[in-house]
């Protein structure tokens, strides 16, 4: 009883850090998507709080940009470039809105696991110095039984995605990933 409380409570705290999750109108996409950052944040030493806070990439030097702030701006991005796609093209372009939104949603959710507090001080864990966050991310994607296309955009959404052929749905993903990154480093 106690550990179905607590899941209830963790996934009322993602969604609270996330309300873009409630833009999927597949239930059965949403659920997944949820679950998956509810699992991820379980198996991080971080709260959904934390990241409200913590800098969304510890490769920028006094970044104060937070994970959620860059995160949410890759997602609300993403849908407008998609909805001014659709608009301007017409039935010349198809893009999946639902799996655009959960891969963009899931793009980062392997950085939870790439995280260790030493000492008071956020840092890379050993696992996150060879494993990156595209790969963890497609594995708790496919964890939770998240179509190929999603799982497609987590993979090929960094540098990881450079040599395979993308999606539109990725095209459009990566390139909102990288205009919320880039005027930032240094």
């Amino acid at each position: 009883m106690f550990r179905a409380q607590r899941k209830e409570k963790m996934k009322d705290k993602v969604l609270e850090i996330w309300p873009e999750i409630n833009w999927i109108k597949d239930e059965d996409l949403r659920t997944k998507t949820l679950d998956a950052w509810v699992y991820a944040i379980e198996n991080s030493p971080l709260e959904p709080k934390d990241l409200e806070e913590i800098p969304f990439s510890l490769l920028i030097k006094d970044c104060s940009v937070s994970f959620m702030n860059h995160k949410r701006t890759c997602v609300q991005l993403a849908v407008d470039i998609a909805k001014t796609m659709i608009d301007n093209f017409g039935k010349e372009i198809k893009v999946d809105m639902d799996i655009m939104i959960s891969g963009a949603i899931l793009i980062d959710v392997g950085k939870l696991l790439e995280y260790e507090i030493v000492d008071g001080k956020l840092g890379t864990s050993d696992y996150g110095k060879v494993v990156r966050h595209p790969f963890s991310g497609v594995a708790i994607a496919a964890r939770f039984g998240l179509p190929p296309g999603v799982q497609h955009i987590i993979g090929t959404h960094s540098k990881e995605g450079d040599l395979g052929k993308r999606t539109v749905e990725s095209i459009i993903v990566h390139h909102a990933d990288f205009v919320s990154f880039e005027p930032f480093k240094a």
